[in-house]
């Protein structure tokens, strides 16, 4: 079974489901990710695609990596 990402899920739900996407999330330009309670506080209400807003990165980079790391993305 591949890698999937449903980018309707919150950042927290994808995370703790796959570890991965935090080291994959840091190296995109979220930092904040790795510190400690920020993925069990922001990360509980917000999205990727929220996530890229706020941070302005351009979501289509986002998906683009997670193809590039085999992952399906859902949307």
């Amino acid at each position: 079974m591949g890698k999937k990402i449903d980018l309707h899920k919150t950042v927290y739900e994808l995370c703790t489901a796959d570890p991965e996407i935090i080291d994959i999330m840091v190296g995109l330009g979220f930092e904040q990710l790795a510190k400690p309670g920020m993925l069990q506080s922001a990360g509980r209400f917000m999205t990727i695609p929220q996530g890229a807003r706020l941070r302005k990165v351009e979501l289509d980079a986002i998906k683009d990596a997670f193809r590039a790391k085999g992952y399906e993305i859902t949307e």
